[in-house]
């Protein structure tokens, strides 16, 4: 039904952009459109029809735009960021997420369980000079 609903919208939306094009130009905007006695769009009638072929177009894409985000808003459901079942959910990969159990990240904060103390960089006994390869 999506794709039915997007297949009308972008040939109303193509429809809609060849009318315009098709258009006199009123006020001369782009320097062209006045003058000549001949042109393919001289007469009061065809002006008409243009004119009423892009409001229905407009009024299609109106509709079919409000179609689409009702659409789209159906398949939408609430979610709460809060896990109500109470457990942590898994990270990827199946680690728990820090702090998720005992001797986390959290746990080692707080004091809880000390973590390892980290060993020291072994200076080196002369400055080393670069080498190129």
């Amino acid at each position: 039904m999506l794709t039915v609903v997007i297949v009308i919208h972008l040939m109303i939306v193509l429809a809609m952009i060849g009318v315009v094009l098709l258009q006199k130009s009123e006020g001369g905007g782009l320097g062209m459109g006045g003058g000549g006695a001949g042109g393919f769009l001289t007469s009061r009638g065809t002006a008409n029809v243009l004119t009423r072929t892009t409001a229905i177009l407009a009024l299609g894409f109106f509709v079919t735009s409000l179609l689409l985000s009702i659409l789209a808003g159906l398949d939408r459901k609430p979610r709460s960021i809060i896990n109500p079942s109470g457990t942590p959910a898994s990270a990827p990969g199946g680690q728990a997420p820090l702090g998720g159990g005992p001797g986390g990240l959290l746990d080692q904060l707080r004091g809880g369980e000390p973590a390892p103390p980290a060993p020291a960089p072994a200076a080196p006994a002369e400055p080393q000079v670069p080498r190129s390869q």
